[in-house]
């Protein structure tokens, strides 16, 4: 098993990347509103496997640019910060959406797929 070290709470410019990626997708104010609720979020962990399955995502290679610097700090022993998302709606079939760190989970599945991934999670307004 890999050992993956993770900081204790996600950075603070982790909530403005996420709110850039959150603007392509919905209204300024709902944005606003979910990234509260993602300050507010307890941290929980979820596999890797799991979380790009409920986001309906392809694993990018291990040869990305972003991951494979993700690949380098979890052989360094450098802190990863925890992944930041919005729920989901299996009723409606919509995926859950990674509002930061889709290449830290990639790079994670590349590890080990099975390795809980701290995140905090949000549901829409």
């Amino acid at each position: 098993m890999v050992d993956v070290k993770w900081k204790s709470k996600p950075e603070e410019h982790d909530y403005p990347a996420a709110a850039d990626y959150l603007e392509l997708l919905g209204e300024p104010d709902v944005v606003r509103t979910v990234v509260d609720r993602l300050r507010e979020a307890p941290v929980i962990r979820k596999k890797a496997k799991d979380i790009l399955r409920a986001a309906g995502l392809e694993l990018l290679s291990a040869d990305n640019p972003h991951v494979r610097r993700d690949l380098i700090k979890i052989n360094n022993g450098t802190a990863l910060s925890p992944i930041l998302v919005v729920r989901g709606d299996f009723r409606r079939g919509v995926a859950m959406v990674i509002a930061d760190g889709y290449h830290r989970v990639c790079a994670i599945h590349w590890a080990d797929e099975n390795i809980a991934i701290p995140l905090k999670i949000a549901s829409m307004p």
